[in-house]
């Protein structure tokens, strides 16, 4: 009878917590351009750049970005080792290390959206928390793999999961400076990037005030 009695309880809170979340707020409220280095497995590391979106807050202490990032950067020498050797047992299979395969490049278009939790820490300063969801058009390159199956598995188009941590500093009443650091999960290849970007704020994020309330 106790555990019967928690339910509606429990109920409630659950429907108190999705009531905070709301569409009504959502619109393009800032434009954001980032720029900085990106590290990864399998890769020697490479400058990134990217357009973000904020659309407002889809709850309280919550906003919705989406985002259009892009890099290019050579394998490294244990992948290019690694490509070789494939390639050597489908080629040359009775002649093994016959084959050279001078550099190989992956370039990454990758679209985002991105739930970011903020955390105001007075005197203009915003730090956040954020999570989301991406999706990766990959495309290898180099003269050796060019048109083999080793091009192709570099070829795809594959989703992943980010987290991102920064911080937003107010320079003028339009205007905000971030830095972040930027983690992503995905198939066959992770990421780690710190990025800095200046973005240009369209409309405050102010929240609707309630029936009968104030703002937030």
């Amino acid at each position: 009878m106790l555990v019967l009695s928690n339910i509606p309880t429990f109920q409630l809170s659950a429907q108190g917590v999705l009531n905070e979340f709301s569409y009504d707020n959502l619109r393009l409220s800032g434009i954001q351009l980032d720029v900085g280095v990106l590290g990864a497995t399998q890769l020697t590391g490479a400058t990134v750049g990217g357009l973000r979106l904020d659309y407002g807050r889809i709850a309280p202490k919550v906003r919705l970005l989406l985002g259009l990032s892009y890099f290019r950067s050579n394998f490294d020498q244990h992948a290019l080792d690694q490509f070789a050797t494939k390639l050597d047992s489908f080629v040359n299979p009775g002649t093994p290390d016959s084959i050279e395969l001078g550099q190989v490049k992956l370039g990454d278009i990758i679209g985002d959206v991105d739930f970011q939790f903020i955390f105001p820490q007075g005197r203009g300063i915003t730090a956040y928390v954020g999570t989301g969801v991406s999706i990766h058009v990959r495309n290898g390159s180099g003269d050796a793999i060019n048109g083999t199956f080793v091009e192709d598995a570099l070829d795809v188009v594959t989703a992943g999961l980010n987290g991102t941590i920064g911080f937003e500093f107010n320079l003028a009443r339009k205007w905000r400076f971030t830095v972040d650091g930027r983690g992503v999960l995905s198939s066959g290849l992770s990421t780690a990037s710190v990025r800095t970007g200046l973005m240009y704020r369209l409309h405050g994020n102010e929240q609707k005030a309630p029936a009968g309330g104030e703002a937030k």
